[in-house]
């Protein structure tokens, strides 16, 4: 149970005394069991509790959107996320339009830490249906995210681009290297980045394109793109190089059977940003069954 600094007694010393407790442990007033369920995870360190007092939470209709995504994120943490992804799978009904991208993303890493690799590209292919037709970021040109405790507004380029980019990512732990090189090229063209560029450079090294393989590596070493200068970029860099300088750099690229309509559907994504369109883009209705693998 959270200290009452009041000692039942409503004084401005004593108010002032358990505001500042809640700021310093990040816990939101009150005495709730969403409040409670939180003292248990960031306070007293006990997992265990914490999980019981979200599900009352939950159960009792208290900042369930918050409640649910604590927990799930709680029970990743004590590697029981198949219990998380059931949980949302059957709670997030309860929970507001505004959480439901918030839980996508938590999914998202759930499926990633189960190895769920079919699951996660679905929905990732579901997040980027919703950005082209104007779903997310509620409608909005950008949204506030966090990291470490930062916030910073993120735009539709920005998320597109992470999206594909974990998309492609997704592919490649399938070892379908010619989607996930269709995906990164993309993602590059939109916001490019270090990170990508290597992924990108790992996908045509598997392929045997060890020409092109060193061109999309030459914007890294010559730090032309974003991320070129960060230590870890530059060290995996300098190891895909050295693979690279294994093999000679010319190879005469395979003829991929894929559907035109993926690459057609991924220009349109990336030329068209208005995110109040209604007309879907070919590649979600018209791809073969037998290459819905690649289909976004």
């Amino acid at each position: 149970m959270i200290k009452n600094y009041n000692n039942g007694i409503c004084t401005k010393k004593g108010e002032m005394k358990q505001e500042f407790y809640h700021v310093i442990h990040k816990l939101p007033p009150g005495d709730s069991p969403y409040v409670r369920a939180k003292y248990a995870q960031l306070v007293e360190k006990d997992p265990e509790a914490a999980i019981v007092l979200f599900w009352k939470a939950i159960n009792a209709g208290d900042r369930v959107d918050s409640a649910l995504k604590d927990m799930a994120v709680v029970l990743k943490q004590q590697d029981r996320s198949e219990e998380a992804i059931e949980a949302i799978k059957s709670f997030r009904d309860r929970c507001s339009k505004q959480a439901q991208e918030s839980l996508d993303n938590v999914l998202i890493d759930l499926y990633k830490k189960c190895g769920k690799l079919e699951e996660q590209i679905e929905l990732l292919k579901q997040k980027l249906r919703m950005i082209y037709q104007g779903e997310a970021f509620n409608g909005k040109p950008t949204k506030t995210a966090r990291s470490h405790g930062r916030k910073f507004q993120v735009t539709i380029k920005q998320e597109t681009s992470r999206i594909l980019g974990n998309l492609g990512w997704a592919y490649m732990q399938q070892t379908n290297y010619a989607a996930a090189e269709i995906v990164y090229h993309k993602a590059q063209q939109i916001d490019p980045d270090a990170n990508k560029a290597c992924n990108l450079c790992l996908c045509l090294l598997k392929q045997a394109r060890y020409s092109e393989a060193r061109s999309v590596l030459e914007d890294v070493l010559q730090v032309k793109v974003s991320g070129s200068d960060d230590p870890k970029s530059k060290s995996r860099a300098d190891e895909l190089l050295k693979e690279l300088e294994q093999f000679g750099y010319t190879s005469t690229s395979p003829q991929l059977n894929l559907e035109d309509a993926f690459i057609e559907g991924l220009d349109q994504l990336m030329n068209e940003w208005t995110p109040f369109r209604s007309r879907r883009l070919p590649i979600f209705e018209e791809i073969s069954p037998c290459r819905d693998q690649l289909a976004c």
